[in-house]
């Protein structure tokens, strides 16, 4: 399936998750080593998104693999950035290979994003759609399990939730309404992030003054710690909390 990562912290160039880690995002793509639940590479699309000192993120989407896209190394060599969240995707069988449909999704302050499926997409999925706005169906991004997944994530923050709870009330619908789903959700508002295991790994390793999370971590640094499965970990400049997503 896909690989995600999202970082808060000091500065530092987009490059450095990217490129410059011996296993940065752009190596997992075509040489991921824990793609549990089918898939080999990550060839289907890729995002990138940041916050240029404001609350509003900045995105770089594309449909293409990101090892071919000529822009992308000049760029992230030149922004500097104390959040991001960046995917690659690996698309689902049948679901649309388009810009829209590449993480991460975004609205206001949030990016969103997610690695893992829906089972039995879409007709397992139709009781909570239609407990959304009818404008937010109609305004997807794209027809994916993730986008949707992101108007429930969405509409919850909205609705005045927090970013742990957000993500933790749409795991718990969507395994109810389609049991065996893969609900690895990324969220991050540019001061804190959460993340959720279910079906897929992920990894959090402190830096100095702030927390990096990933699918798979970007290098042999002996403080990267995996993420128990059916958790949550949420992540601020002053520490990182683990716990269990049933306790969120």
């Amino acid at each position: 399936m896909c690989r995600h990562l999202a970082y808060l912290g000091p500065p530092i160039a987009l490059a450095d998750l990217l490129f410059t880690a011996p296993h940065g995002l752009v190596h997992q793509s075509w040489a991921p080593r824990d793609m549990r639940g089918g898939g080999t590479i990550n060839a289907d699309g890729f995002g990138v998104g940041w916050y240029p000192g404001s609350a509003k993120p900045v995105r770089y989407r594309q449909p293409h693999p990101i090892w071919s896209d000529e822009s992308l190394a000049e760029l992230a060599a030149s922004i500097v950035t104390g959040a991001a969240v960046a995917a690659v995707r690996s698309a689902s069988v049948g679901m649309p290979v388009t810009t829209g449909a590449s993480a991460p999704f975004a609205e206001r302050n949030w990016l969103f994003s997610h690695n893992g499926l829906v089972a039995d997409w879409p007709e397992s999925m139709s009781d909570l759609a239609e407990q959304l706005p009818v404008r937010d169906l109609l305004t997807l991004d794209a027809a994916t399990d993730a986008a949707l997944l992101w108007a429930l994530v969405r509409h919850r923050l909205r609705g005045g939730a927090g970013l742990d709870a957000a993500l933790a009330a749409t795991v718990a619908d969507v395994l109810r309404v389609a049991p065996g789903s893969r609900l690895n959700l990324l969220l991050t508002d540019g001061r804190q992030l959460a993340a959720t295991t279910r079906g897929h790994s992920l990894w959090w390793r402190r830096v100095p003054g702030g927390v990096l999370v990933a699918s798979e971590p970007l290098d042999e640094d002996e403080s990267w710690t995996p993420v128990p499965e059916g958790s949550l970990v949420y992540g601020t400049s002053s520490g990182v909390a683990v716990k269990d997503l049933g306790a969120a």
